[in-house]
C-alpha cells in the first residue's frame, strides 16, 4: 500500500516541508511516484521515516542520521550511549542555570532593591556581568564558598553594599598608588594590599584562604569581566591584573609558610 505526501504528513505529525527536505537531503526518499508525478510512500519508507523521527527526537543532526541509517554495519547503540552522554551533561548544565535562576529570585525578594540613582552611588563603576555570573555560579556550583558567599550577598542591606564598596574604593586607590609607583608584586606593600582583599572577601562574603585566593586572581588574568569587578576598566592600566595576581601568590605563599589552608583558616 502507498501512501501520499499529505497522509504522510497528517499520521506522522510531520510537515508536508519537512517530508520535501529529507527527500531533497536524500534521507528520505518516496518508494514511488503517482501517474501526476506525486510522492508516494510505502510501508518501508515509513519505517525508515519512525527512525528518522526517533533520532531527531533524541536531538541527532540529519547528516549524523543519514550515516546511521546508510551503513547496515553501524552501531547504533554507540551512537544512542553518545547522545544519552551529552543529554545527561545538558540536563545537568540547565539543572544548575535553574539554580542560579532560582537564587536570582532569592536576591530579588530579599527586599534589598536599588534604584538607577542608588545603584550608581553604591558601585559607581563597578558593573555586574550577568554572563559572567552565571558562569561563575556554574564554575564553582559544588563549591560550599561559592553558595555562602551568594546567601551572603543576598542578605546584605543597602547600607551594608554602601560599607563595602567604600572600603574597595580605598583599597582600590591605594592598589592604583602601588603599581604607579613601580612597587615590585612580591613586594611588601603588594603582598600587604592582596592580604586586604582576602580579608575583604572573607568579612563580606565567605572565608577565603589563600588557596581560593589565589584561584580567584588566576580569574583576574583569564576573564577580563572578573577583574573589572575589583577595579573598573576606566581605572585599569596594562598589566594591571596580572601585577595584582601576583601580589596574590605571592601573599598566599607568604601566608601558608608550608601550612595547608585549612590550618591558616583556623
Amino acid at each position: 500500500m502507498s501512501y501520499s505526501v499529505g497522509q504522510v504528513s497528517a499520521f506522522a505529525g510531520v510537515t508536508v516541508r519537512t517530508l520535501h527536505h529529507y527527500d531533497k537531503a536524500g534521507l528520505l526518499s518516496p518508494s514511488g511516484r503517482s501517474h501526476a508525478g506525486y510522492r508516494l510512500y510505502s510501508e518501508a519508507d515509513l519505517v525508515r521515516l519512525q527512525q528518522i523521527l526517533f533520532y531527531r527526537e533524541l536531538g541527532f543532526p540529519l547528516d549524523e542520521i543519514a550515516a546511521i541509517l546508510a551503513d547496515p554495519q553501524a552501531n547504533a547503540v554507540d551512537h544512542l550511549r553518545a547522545r544519552q552522554k551529552q543529554l545527561s551533561e545538558e540536563i545537568a548544565r540547565l539543572q544548575r542555570l535553574a539554580e542560579v535562576a532560582q537564587r536570582a529570585v532569592e536576591v530579588q525578594q530579599t527586599g534589598v532593591t536599588l534604584t538607577p540613582q542608588e545603584r550608581f552611588e553604591v558601585f559607581g563603576e563597578i558593573a555586574f556581568d550577568l554572563s559572567y555570573a552565571t558562569e561563575a555560579e556554574l564554575k564553582w556550583a559544588d563549591s560550599r564558598g561559592q553558595r555562602e558567599a551568594m546567601a551572603r550577598a543576598a542578605a546584605h542591606t543597602k547600607e551594608d553594599w554602601r560599607q563595602l564598596m567604600r572600603e574597595a574604593g580605598a583599597w582600590r586607590a591605594e592598589l592604583l598608588a602601588a603599581y604607579d609607583e613601580g612597587e615590585p608584586a612580591d613586594g611588601e606593600r603588594a603582598m600587604d594590599l592582596a592580604e586586604e582583599h582576602r580579608l575583604h572577601i572573607s568579612r563580606w562574603f565567605t572565608s577565603c584562604p589563600p588557596d581560593m585566593h589565589r584561584r580567584i586572581a588566576d580569574d583576574f588574568v583569564a576573564d577580563p569581566r572578573a577583574f573589572a569587578l575589583v577595579v573598573p576598566p576606566s581605572q585599569q592600566r596594562p598589566g594591571l591584573a596580572g601585577w595584582v595576581c601576583k601580589a596574590v601568590h605571592a601573599n598566599a605563599a607568604r601566608r601558608t609558610d608550608g601550612r595547608t589552608d585549612s590550618e591558616e583558616d583556623r
